[in-house]
């Protein structure tokens, strides 16, 4: 095909403009692209097996491969190769009128923001033409180099690998009417959470199928061969099914391949035209085959196999990230572009297909497009105990109200993987029943139940954040020590939630068996260094760690988590009985303010004791309780919500969707805060009281975690960690002599 350079952009309608090559029509382009495949008022095409259907599939392809690369060698910069190995595919998907389509694949960005392109998704955030995409693609306000659910059309974000599969089971989960295929790199299938997070939702739900893996097996990763790639067809489908996947499509461009290129991992765009038409038509058959199955009750995963890079400027890694020597003045890249370019009806005829697939822009269609209708929880029955009532435990003072909001919202689900019982809310289980094929009454165990219990925190956390960022009530329950494995894609969901164009409930964790609690197992359960990370999140402006002193306190953390949205919240607190410090009223001005003061004893001196948590204000009071006998005087502070601690510049609050300010203000802080010397206690990481320690202006310090060991008691792990009445005494008097 011979490349020609556009005409005036004037002569063309106003999307071309930015297009830089235009080629002559292709073979049999007058008979096959007379008349879109999909016709006016339609959704889809009528027949995969049409000859002009598989054209017009073809056309679309190419045309992602030609935006792909057009606008990433525009910056110099993106990833091309590895969606250009399966743009059949995704233009099958949308030709047969499948807009709901999520990627595991970050790196997959530039083929999707050029499907919602096409598709006029993007003229939303006011790119209209290919010149606007273009300079907008990775750039601040823009198109952001993996995605994002900033974008109009895109389902859910894309960053870290091992996470889609998590937001196409969630999404599928909500709306059992509709296909959720995702595309999955075999790069990232070296990922263990992938299948093994499916092979869970499957026992658990197995008549919900409606999501679809797309592997895109094209033999290489980021940098080099991928781990499966010397795999065989047979050994590949053999690990599907091993996997509990009763449909197993592959479609291997090898076998259409006229060009005798070597290896097991070929590039369609090199065959000819009519082979190239065989192969789109064994794809869109193939794909078709493959949501119906989905849709029809069976477990299926479709594979695409064809080289890296296939249609752009290289072939296999080498094709994965441009460079800036990839720019659109390089002959390799001139010589790519011009390979693909389209005529400029062939371009109107794909927008159209495009424009009409799914019933329009995705932009207007697709399921994240909507707030997901939630019923109405009304006043929660908050039980308030008596201060200084019998010791409490705060988890399961919780776990009453969580049983109470699932019963009310059908949707709502808990997510575990080391079990509730363990963590005192055995409540919620005996309330809302764990899922699972065996029933068994001694074990609160169900088929239909609302309480999600994989052995994987990546699993429990994916599913319960996936859910909330689709629209769902949900929470992700874990031990304080093991919950790391699942907060990647938790704080993927946080970030995306800043920034979404319609509001979601917020992600909310329970996270218990503090450190403290863990004496006899030893450091293995002894990690609260996870809280160091929730602290350098407090700045993003959307994330709430919440620490309630007491059973009370709980209660009301978590009713005012349920009620917030776009946020992350994670509350924090011990499953064992422990003293009431505080009314219900305490902690909602906790909740505003940052911190509620329990305790005050004036003296000639006055000690400030900061503190984070519950069982750490146990040798706390012990310390006020000396210092007073020696006439220096202590306030106790407990710290609920961090976050409001902070000065209003300290975070992003206001770049927020749903922004949340009302910072506690300098006087407040020091009617709070102000004495003689300040100490920050924390049973945790003592990153969590920077907000704090920046803002006192005393002489000050901090107890915090150390290390685990292994301990008869918390008292005597806290001891291990300097955390004593004595040591907190003999401080306190130090700082103010």
């Amino acid at each position: 095909m011979t490349a020609i350079t556009p005409k005036a952009s004037s002569a063309l309608p106003d999307f071309f403009e930015g297009i830089q090559y235009f080629g002559e029509a292709l073979p049999d382009f007058e008979t096959h692209g007379a008349t879109p495949a999909i016709e006016s008022g339609k959704i889809a095409i009528a027949d995969p097996t049409d000859k002009a259907a598989v054209y017009q599939t073809l056309l679309a392809a190419d045309a992602l491969r030609y935006l792909i690369l057009q606008v990433t060698a525009t910056k110099a910069s993106g990833h091309p190769g590895g969606f250009a190995s399966q743009a059949e595919a995704y233009a099958s998907l949308v030709m047969l009128g499948y807009k709901n389509i999520i990627t595991e694949v970050g790196h997959h960005a530039p083929g999707f923001y050029s499907a919602m392109f096409l598709d006029r998704s993007l003229e939303d955030m006011g790119i209209f033409t290919v010149q606007q995409l273009r300079d907008r693609f990775r750039e601040k306000h823009g198109l952001l180099g993996h995605l994002s659910g900033f974008i109009p059309g895109i389902l859910a974000p894309a960053g870290p690998l091992g996470q889609g599969q998590h937001f196409a089971m969630a999404a599928a989960l909500l709306h059992k009417d509709k296909l959720f295929p995702f595309t999955v790199g075999d790069g990232g299938l070296g990922e263990p959470y992938i299948v093994s997070a499916i092979a869970h939702f499957h026992t658990a739900y197995p008549a919900v199928t409606n999501f679809l893996p797309v592997l895109v097996w094209n033999g290489y990763s980021q940098e080099h061969h991928s781990m499966v790639s010397l795999k065989t067809n047979e050994q590949m489908q053999a690990y599907w099914q091993g996997n509990g996947f009763d449909e197993v499509i592959l479609v291997n461009a090898k076998d259409f391949d006229d060009q005798n290129q070597p290896g097991d991992y070929v590039d369609s765009t090199a065959f000819s035209f009519e082979k190239r038409l065989e192969f789109t038509q064994a794809v869109l058959s193939g794909v078709d085959k493959a949501a119906r199955s989905a849709l029809g009750g069976k477990l299926t995963v479709f594979i695409i196999k064809q080289l890296k890079g296939a249609g752009v400027h290289a072939r296999g890694a080498k094709s994965h990230n441009l460079y800036p020597k990839d720019t659109l003045n390089a002959p390799h890249i001139i010589s790519a572009l011009q390979s693909r370019a389209l005529s400029a009806e062939a371009w109107q005829l794909v927008r159209t297909n495009a424009e009409r697939a799914g019933g329009g822009p995705a932009a207007k269609t697709v399921v994240t497009e909507f707030e997901f209708p939630l019923p109405e929880l009304g006043e929660l029955p908050l039980e308030e105990y008596a201060v200084g009532a019998e010791p409490k435990v705060s988890t399961t003072a919780m776990g009453r109200l969580v049983g109470i909001v699932g019963n009310k919202d059908q949707n709502f689900l808990v997510t575990n993987a080391d079990g509730n019982e363990a963590s005192g809310i055995a409540n919620i289980n005996q309330a809302l029943k764990i899922i699972h094929p065996t029933t068994d009454d001694l074990y609160y165990q169900a088929p239909n139940g609302q309480v999600y219990e994989p052995l994987s925190e990546d699993a429990c956390a994916g599913l319960a954040a996936g859910l909330a960022l689709m629209g769902a009530r949900t929470l992700w329950c874990s031990y304080e020590s093991f919950a790391i494995n699942g907060v990647p894609i938790w704080q993927t969901v946080t970030q995306s939630m800043a920034e979404l164009r319609r509001q979601t409930p917020s992600t909310i964790t329970l996270f218990t068996a503090g450190a403290l609690e863990q004496g006899r197992n030893g450091w293995t359960h002894q990690r609260p260094e996870i809280e160091a990370y929730f602290a350098s999140l407090m700045r993003n402006g959307n994330v709430f760690p919440l620490f309630p002193p007491d059973a009370n306190s709980i209660q009301v953390c978590y009713d005012w988590a349920l009620k917030s949205k776009n946020k992350g919240i994670i509350i924090t607190a011990s499953k064992s009985p422990l003293q009431i410090r505080t009314t219900l009223e305490q902690t909602r001005q906790g909740l505003r303010d940052g911190a509620v003061l329990l305790h005050e004893v004036a003296g000639d001196k006055q000690v400030v004791f900061a503190v984070i948590g519950d069982m750490t204000l146990m040798p706390v009071f012990e310390a006020a309780a000396f210092l007073e006998t020696e006439g220096i005087g202590a306030k106790i502070v407990s710290i609920i919500n961090p976050r409001q601690l902070y000065r209003s510049h300290d975070t992003a609050w206001d770049t927020c969707s749903e922004p949340e300010g009302g910072f506690l203000d300098d006087a407040k802080f020091a009617e709070l805060f102000d004495g003689d010397a300040l100490i920050a206690v924390t049973g945790g990481a003592a990153a969590m009281l920077e907000p704090i320690l920046l803002r006192s202006t005393v002489k000050r310090d901090t107890f915090a975690w150390k290390r685990g060991e292994t301990t008869a008691s918390a008292g005597e792990l806290m001891a291990f960690n300097g955390l004593t009445a004595e040591a907190l005494t003999k401080r306190a008097i130090a700082l103010v002599h």
